[in-house]
């Protein structure tokens, strides 16, 4: 191997690990300047109430929510990198909650791109993820609709261009009175420390 090949695949090796970096860092924002990118936040205020479009273009309530423990996450459907990770997540929370017998709980993505993430293009984007329509939901609306929702999570969203979004990485627990709980900021979480919130929370399982 000659040194100047050795050179040339450095080289590559570095510029992908730069640009990897840059994507990521361009894409999204894990939280406020004081939380870490493995912030864990304990909150207690109401949930903002919403309605919005599922993936099959019915209306959905945030009533809906009342009496269950949710998670709540914002993701767009093009993202590189951290919305896909998210999305996994939930996938393995969902089939942790199921196969534990946990029955009251829901789980919502709301999209930060409503240009592209119509009900049809989330519903195929759910389906990639196994997800099952009973207690999972994806979320779209207008523009108008979700700057309310977004900001009354204290998400900030910032559109560069068609299928490019830079949000914040925020998921949030409410629990079955309707009260958000903990934010977790990243994506850097695990799964099974927030099945271990959602299954503290006070009430029916």
């Amino acid at each position: 191997m000659t040194s100047k090949w050795k050179n040339n695949s450095l080289y590559v090796l570095l510029f992908s690990l730069a640009l990897a970096l840059s994507l990521r860092a361009h894409a999204h924002v894990p939280g406020s300047p004081e939380t870490s990118k493995t912030a864990r936040v304990v909150v207690n205020a109401p949930a903002p109430k919403f309605t919005l479009l599922d993936q099959d273009g019915k209306a959905f309530k945030s009533e809906t929510l009342h009496g269950k423990a949710a998670l709540v996450t914002f993701i767009f459907t093009t993202c590189p990198d951290v919305c896909p990770l998210l999305t996994a997540k939930f996938a393995q929370l969902q089939r942790m909650l199921g196969n534990q017998g946990v029955k009251d709980f829901f789980l919502v993505s709301i999209t930060t791109d409503p240009e592209v993430d119509k009900p049809d293009v989330l519903k195929s984007y759910a389906q990639r993820y196994s997800a099952d329509f009973g207690t999972w939901a994806f979320l779209t609306g207008s523009e108008t609709q979700l700057q309310g929702v977004w900001r009354s999570f204290g998400v900030t969203v910032k559109k560069k261009g068609r299928g490019l979004v830079q949000h914040t990485t925020l998921t949030t627990l409410i629990d079955r009175q309707g009260t958000r709980r903990i934010n977790y900021y990243g994506d850097y979480w695990l799964e099974k420390d927030i099945f271990k919130d959602m299954t503290s929370l006070p009430g029916e399982r």
